[in-house]
């Protein structure tokens, strides 16, 4: 596979950007990644795993000669870092980031970049609970879905060669426009973050049995619950901020359907709860089909 990026930069140091060192490295697509966050204590960690070729003190010294550099900070860090970082980018650079919401990060970073820099933004559907820069591997983008939200009149061949780095690091790549991938992660990654924190509050609120029976007897779904309900708080605190209005809808909705199901429950009807569980089964059976995850035993879940 042939290098296709000869100085990269990471802003942020944690699963994704230690995810996206591993992932370049393996197939050879980056010279140099420098590496910046800003936590000091971050940068030693780095320094100390060898998380990027080089770690540096600041995000200016980190971009400086960089054809490609990365924000992988949450969402509401992004537009002060791009600040930061504009007057040090080299022309021709390409900018882009890992956020979950587009909208907002296209609206705090674009103003900031000069001409002759692209931007690409990006966001990759691949994470799990762990954070921090010991939590990245290689293997986090295999057969996962990269999306692109170009904005209007992208370079075609920057934009074609940022697709090839995250096909080569395995992502599965697709573009949409912003808006849409809003509302689209809403539903699929959003929403059921709200609802995991939500229901494992509420099991912390019924505190008599938290520290037993909720813990020693956790079945599968609160379990599942709890994995993404300990994903990282500062950012989900900044998607929700970020994607009020996707979100609001979609939690409308949800809302809507649970009063519905209550009213089912309540009445005895039955044949309502069948035929909405049956309905519902079909998704999971199509994100099988999509090789998102798979029917193996233990709800398809990795023993480690």
């Amino acid at each position: 596979m042939a290098q296709l990026y000869d100085r990269v930069a990471l802003i942020g140091l944690g699963l994704i950007a230690g995810s996206l060192f591993y992932a370049m490295k393996r197939a050879g697509l980056a010279g140099v990644v420098v590496g910046y966050a800003r936590s000091a204590e971050t940068r030693d960690v780095a320094r100390e795993i060898g998380l990027c070729d080089r770690v540096v003190d600041s995000a200016a010294e980190a971009v400086e000669g960089a054809d490609l550099v990365i924000l992988c900070v949450p969402v509401g860090a992004m537009g002060a870092v791009a600040a930061e970082i504009a007057p040090h980018l080299k022309q021709g650079a390409l900018v882009s980031d890992v956020g979950s919401t587009k909208g907002a990060v296209i609206e705090a970073v674009a103003p900031h970049l000069p001409e002759g820099v692209h931007f690409i933004p990006a966001h990759p559907l691949a994470g799990t609970e762990q954070s921090g820069p010991r939590s990245g591997f290689a293997e986090l983008f295999d057969n996962r879905w990269c999306l692109l939200t170009p904005l209007e009149g992208t370079d075609p061949e920057v934009l074609e060669r940022y697709k090839e780095l995250w096909r080569q690091m395995g992502s599965n790549v697709d573009e949409m426009d912003a808006p849409h991938h809003d509302l689209v992660l809403a539903v699929t990654s959003h929403t059921p973050h709200l609802i995991a924190y939500t229901m494992v509050g509420v099991a912390d609120d019924l505190g008599r049995v938290t520290d037993s029976e909720v813990v020693q007897y956790s079945a599968a779904g609160f379990r599942d619950f709890t994995r993404i309900a300990a994903s990282d708080p500062t950012m989900w605190r900044d998607v929700f901020l970020a994607n009020k209005d996707a979100t609001l809808e979609i939690l409308g909705r949800f809302t809507e359907e649970l009063f519905a199901l209550q009213r089912a429950i309540r009445t005895g009807d039955g044949e309502q709860l069948h035929d909405y569980f049956t309905r519902t089964r079909a998704i999971r059976r199509g994100i099988i089909e999509a090789g998102q995850d798979t029917d193996a035993p233990n709800f398809g879940r990795n023993a480690k």
